[in-house]
């Protein structure tokens, strides 16, 4: 619910498409039905924490940066996504196909 990703950009602004992404992989973590769309620094920085603690993944954006904006930069979250990919496919998380 309120995530509906089109987009590397506005898609992301409210923090929740991080949220159901990582919820997605890690459902105990948090309960995905509680959280607002307005809530933007507390999603954001609960998304980055997850996937810091869950998965590895390295902080490469800042909540900060992320709530200064109203559209986050598109390059930024695609390589934040980029990165959460890499880190999920490392922890077997997620299959590829073998070339």
């Amino acid at each position: 619910q309120h995530v509906d990703v089109q987009n590397f950009s506005g898609s992301w602004g409210s923090g929740l498409a991080f949220c159901a992404l990582l919820h997605s992989f890690f459902p105990d973590a948090f309960d995905f039905a509680t959280l607002e769309p307005d809530a933007r620094r507390e999603n954001f920085a609960l998304a980055f924490a997850t996937a810091e603690e869950r998965a590895g993944c390295a902080p490469l954006l800042e909540v900060e940066d992320m709530v200064r904006l109203p559209v986050p930069d598109a390059k930024c979250v695609y390589t934040y996504v980029q990165e959460l990919y890499r880190c999920l496919v490392a922890k077997g998380l997620v299959k590829t196909k073998k070339r």
